[in-house]
């Protein structure tokens, strides 16, 4: 199992402009890690593909994964098609920088949509996508997130439905608490389909302990980020259960916390590195 940093544990360096990818490649040269996950919502190919191949062998780190961020429980079927065309410039994103992952997501729910009627999107979507990925030999990896892909039995479902070997799991550790399941009993669902891991916290808090950006779960429980390892999360035995079975793909530190991001991020990576070399 090898240690990536998620460009998401940065995002705020994004959103005020003051970093590029290749900059989030340098920090993340700083640290234990040796891989990182890059965003299509945050990539610009005509200025990032040669900066970033170069801070990569600057910095001797792999990409780990290209994570689309698509949504395809969309009404319209020209924002469907705009939507599996984002997966699709993440696999050739990919397949040009050496990830064998594309991260991917199902939709978010909007007023009046059923999970079953944007299902049918979301399975008609992913097969296009899936059968694209098998061309270029990668692997596509549904991220356990939001209401219509949040729990195990729904990621399942979504990847049998979609029958390809190009359609695998990203088992997110934190999210699954934002839909009322424990991380541990879910990682026995999915484990024989996980290609992809993001370890992420989170920590129950109180009405009067919520301080800046929280989450709140279905049944309407608050939880705040945490750098992993120092939240609710029973990390030890999920990265058990992963040796266990041998798993050797990345684990990509997702931070979601209200601390400075990157010496939370550093902190969160020194952390899961600990973690692994105590996992039995």
């Amino acid at each position: 199992m090898k240690i990536a940093l998620s460009v998401w544990s940065c995002h705020q360096n994004f959103y005020n402009k003051t970093w590029s990818n290749a900059d989030f490649i340098d920090f993340v040269g700083t640290t234990q890690a040796a891989g990182v996950e890059l965003l299509s919502m945050f990539w610009n190919a005509e200025t990032d593909i040669p900066q970033v191949h170069e801070a990569l062998q600057r910095n001797n780190l792999k990409l780990a994964c290209f994570g689309a961020c698509n949504n395809l429980a969309e009404r319209d079927e020209a924002k469907r098609k705009t939507q599996v065309q984002d997966i699709l410039t993440s696999v050739d994103m990919a397949a040009l920088l050496g990830a064998e992952v594309v991260r991917i997501f199902s939709g978010d729910p909007s007023e009046g949509l059923t999970f079953e009627e944007a299902k049918v999107w979301i399975i008609e979507g992913l097969k296009e996508a899936a059968a694209y990925a098998e061309e270029r030999d990668i692997t596509l990896c549904l991220e356990n997130h939001g209401h219509f892909a949040g729990k195990a039995s729904q990621v399942n479902d979504i990847i049998r439905e979609v029958g390809s070997h190009a359609l695998r799991s990203t088992f997110d550790t934190g999210n699954f608490l934002l839909v009322d399941e424990n991380p541990s009993a879910a990682i026995e669902q999915l484990l024989p389909v996980i290609s992809h891991v993001h370890l992420k916290d989170f920590k129950k808090v109180t009405p009067d302990e919520q301080q800046g950006k929280t989450y709140t779960s279905l049944s309407g429980a608050i939880y705040a980020g945490q750098a992993p390892g120092e939240g609710d999360v029973n990390l030890p035995l999920i990265l058990s259960q992963l040796k266990a079975v041998d798993y050797d793909g990345w684990l990509a530190v997702e931070y979601e916390g209200n601390e400075d991001q990157q010496q939370a991020s550093t902190r969160s990576i020194n952390n899961l590195h600990e973690l692994m070399q105590k996992a039995n």
